[in-house]
């Protein structure tokens, strides 16, 4: 029962800050239509269910999975047998994720089904399963990460050269999206056992961290190749709910079951029968060991189609309307400001946020403070979304302008700090683009993009969740510069390669 209490009170923090939110712009600067707004309140309530009862499954389900799974590859002792689970799992699991599924859903319905969602949901899923298995073979031959990412994300920038302006968003964003509250916990699971085949046998605290980044570089490939060898390159893009009767409260939640119930079994079968598969052959569980992780399952399935059905039949469309609302005042500042505090808000009641704070406060043995980590994150992240929003408002301004001259001072960064922040810093662009970013504020851009003249929605409705997985890695390898300084002012530095 403190279990469901505690993710309850979790999940609740991070949408309650945003629906305060809309209630207080809904009777200020953007007025809501009211049965928009009751829709709203209904799918807030959903998200806040569905995400209760799918982050329990993953914790009793799901994680145990990529827990064990780890520990029988490390004692196969078999290079080829890790490579190939790589891949298996980490397409299943990708597939899985929420975060990645609602950014697939807006891809199809911005592009008019011109770009399907499953096309991403598949293309960004076989890339994070192929840079899965190169992770686990840099944990193996022990190859610093910051060698592996400076290398990854040159070849990332060779191929955004020759890619469109309208994929160039996508693919960042599946990035952020892929690597979220299902994909994070499983692969840092898988870590903790595939680090156990290291010859040396000694797991550094290096290799904690670093695996989710070189994964979600796969999934930014992945979707810049896409576009490359694709033929399609004009999109008549367009923007609406999707929603049969716009009238009606509950109708609208009803008409989609049908689709996302199927949508949410599919993305928990894969691993379900990897579970039943290697229970099999390997794990050899209890009946009550397995019965537990099977209720996992179902508690994971359960929460996954609540969260989907509430977050597309209610809460992202107000996300939408606000952001139209916005762009159509005469002071563009409301947006921009806006903008920044919705940033702010979502990041300091991320769940998954507050564990890496903490995280961050025990490696550095509380010289670099979890509130300081906390309120540089949040201010990064506002800084994020309010220029996602004058991207938006000044059409000069592409994507590439912000991501090349911040990924140059990310990786120019790497060889001035402790490598283990360098892990730290690129997995916490995964872990700042939670389930809000990927719902609420996605749909808030795309809004904007929509009713602002001049914006392109296909170009400027996409890269705020790029943005967002940027600026913590900004952020927190300045603080491991901070931690350097003040380790070798106080004599207790140490070298590392």
């Amino acid at each position: 029962m403190n279990v469901i209490v505690s993710k309850f009170k979790e999940v609740l923090f991070s949408v309650l800050p945003i629906t305060l939110l809309v209630l207080v712009l809904n009777f200020t600067v953007s007025p809501i239509d009211t049965t928009l707004i009751i829709r709203f309140l209904i799918g807030s309530f959903f998200v806040v269910l569905g995400l209760t009862i799918f982050l329990i499954g993953v914790d009793i389900g799901i994680t145990p999975l990529g827990g064990l799974t780890g520990t029988s590859l490390a004692r196969s002792n078999k290079l080829w047998i890790v490579l190939i689970a790589g891949l298996i799992l980490g397409f299943f699991i990708s597939i899985a994720e929420p975060g990645l599924m609602v950014l697939a859903n807006q891809v199809n319905l911005v592009t008019s089904g011109q770009i399907s969602g499953i096309s991403i949901l598949i293309i960004v899923s076989i890339g994070l399963a192929i840079m899965l298995s190169l992770g686990f073979l840099r944990v193996l031959y022990n190859v610093p990460l910051y060698k592996v990412l400076f290398a990854l994300y040159l070849i990332i920038f060779g191929l955004a050269i020759f890619a469109s302006r309208e994929f160039l968003a996508i693919s960042f964003d599946a990035s952020g999206s892929t690597t979220g509250i299902l994909a994070v916990p499983f692969i840092l699971s898988l870590s903790v056992g595939i680090s156990k085949l290291k010859k040396d046998s000694k797991a550094s605290e290096k290799d904690s961290f670093g695996l989710v980044a070189i994964a979600s570089t796969g999934a930014i490939m992945s979707v810049l190749l896409l576009d490359i060898f694709s033929k399609t390159n004009e999109f008549s893009a367009g923007l609406d709910s999707g929603i049969s009767d716009s009238n009606s409260i509950i109708r609208p939640f009803i008409d989609i079951i049908p689709n996302y119930l199927m949508e949410s079994f599919m993305a928990i079968l894969p691993l379900l029968v990897i579970l039943l598969v290697l229970q099999k052959i390997s794990f050899k569980l209890k009946k009550k060991e397995l019965r537990k992780l099977l209720t996992g399952f179902a508690f994971a399935f359960t929460g996954l189609l609540i969260f989907l059905i509430g977050v597309n039949a209610g809460f992202m469309d107000v996300g939408t309307s606000i952001g139209n609302n916005l762009a159509l005042l005469d002071n563009k500042a409301y947006i921009i400001i806006i903008g920044f505090v919705l940033g702010v808000v979502t990041i300091l009641a991320e769940p998954a946020v507050y564990v890496l704070t903490h995280q961050i406060e025990d490696v550095t043995s509380g010289y670099v403070k979890r509130k300081a980590v906390l309120i540089s994150l949040a201010i990064g992240v506002g800084f994020a979304v309010a220029l996602s929003v004058i991207r938006v408002l000044v059409p000069a301004i592409q994507l590439w302008h912000y991501l090349l001259p911040g990924y140059i001072i990310c990786l120019s960064m790497m060889f001035f700090i402790p490598k283990l922040f360098v892990g730290i810093a690129f997995d916490a662009g995964g872990v700042a683009t939670g389930p809000m970013t990927a719902t609420f504020i996605l749909a808030f851009i795309q809004g904007a993009a929509h009713a602002f003249e001049g914006a392109d929605l296909m170009v400027d409705g996409f890269g705020m969740i790029a943005m967002v997985a940027m600026t913590p890695i900004i952020t927190l390898e300045a603080l491991g510069l901070v931690f350097a300084i003040k380790s070798k002012t106080k004599g207790v530095e140490k070298r590392d390669d």
